[in-house]
């Protein structure tokens, strides 16, 4: 564990442990602490965000692999406590006051949404089954599971087309987007599963039967945990997580086509296919997720390891990711901020095309 937090992977490991101090300490004690926790997933990190411009260097995979996978175990393990507790706390455990509630609510959506989600991410890409397994289990106790197969089967082949649910169509809302992506994904994941099964005529099983019986699982296990008050909050956290996730599928790839060919092929995802962030502390909170050309270039390579692409080769959102995903659900609001960042994208395109 003392190797995580030494150089180099401090500054993640930091930015992500942080906030699950805080919300477990809002959940047991509420006041202050609730506080703390929702102004650490806001303010504090636009704060940063503003305040410092360096951009982290790619970090050595041989070097920082290892660190990295422990990290994201660390984070799943506390994924998992972290859920229990606040489902407790929620469903009366700890005598909360209404305002404490909410605030640890709202913080700990917040950090399922944006950090279990991006760690999440991370696991199901890993080549260990171990830590891919991690990774879907975590996606399963946000009942969300189906990403773990339409993530890296159907989002990554077909991203900016009109067949990846997950692509956000030029001019559709994210309320519009959202559930057309929830059901896209999930018929699509599952379709992709029955066929991989088929080509491989291996006695298995397709695993939505486990992301379904995972869901009741713990929506069981909700109410063991928190009765029926803890039970509610679960489904409400879900919702809030699932929304951030979606959010940041809508804001990555919002307007961003690939080109079709004479012979009705795509071209190559390129790196001109998704939106990207410089942003250096919600970047680490969401251990790089905002380097997101890079990623879909090398789906397998670890989050310390990404890169920023240069500003001239690859378009980059005006505002940090969690800013972008905020102003995405006013539909006026980023109409007009997305609007112009991707109408300088393509005139810049042009010229130099």
């Amino acid at each position: 564990m003392a190797a995580i937090f030494s150089h180099p992977l401090k500054v993640f490991a930091i930015a992500t442990v942080t906030p699950v101090v805080l919300i477990a300490l809002g959940a047991v004690f509420g006041g202050w602490f609730a506080a703390a926790a929702l102004i650490y997933m806001t303010v504090f990190i636009h704060g940063l965000d503003r305040i410092i411009s360096r951009i982290a260097p790619p970090l050595d995979e041989d070097e920082t692999g290892d660190d990295a996978d422990f990290l994201s175990a660390i984070l799943a393990i506390c994924h998992f406590a972290l859920l229990g507790l606040i489902v407790f706390a929620l469903g009366g455990g700890f005598q909360l006051s209404i305002g404490a509630s909410a605030l640890t609510f709202l913080a700990a959506g917040l950090f399922f949404g944006q950090v279990s989600n991006s760690n999440a991410h991370e696991l199901i890409h890993r080549s260990d089954w171990k830590l891919r397994n991690l990774g879907k289990w975590v996606y399963i106790s946000l009942l969300f599971g189906h990403h773990a197969s339409a993530h890296p089967k159907v989002h990554h082949r077909w991203v900016a087309t009109p067949d990846d649910p997950n692509t956000a169509e030029l001019g559709e809302s994210f309320y519009d987007f959202a559930p057309r992506a929830w059901i896209g994904s999930f018929t699509a994941g599952y379709e992709m599963e029955k066929q991989d099964l088929s080509r491989r005529q291996k006695r298995s099983f397709n695993p939505y039967y486990l992301y379904v019986s995972g869901a009741v699982l713990m929506m069981f296990l909700a109410i063991w945990i928190g009765g029926i008050g803890g039970f509610v909050a679960y489904l409400l956290l879900c919702l809030h997580a699932q929304m951030q996730l979606l959010l940041s599928d809508y804001v990555q790839h919002f307007g961003l086509l690939r080109d079709k060919r004479s012979d009705g092929s795509y071209e190559p995802v390129g790196i001109e296919h998704s939106w990207n962030a410089p942003h250096w502390f919600s970047s680490h909170l969401m251990l790089n997720a905002p380097r997101h050309s890079d990623h879909h270039a090398h789906p397998m390579r670890p989050y310390p390891s990404l890169d920023l692409p240069p500003k001239a080769n690859a378009p980059m959102l005006p505002y940090s990711l969690p800013v972008m995903a905020t102003i995405a659900m006013v539909p006026t609001l980023w109409n007009r901020v997305m609007g112009r960042a991707l109408q300088r994208w393509q005139d810049q395109s042009s010229a130099t095309s």
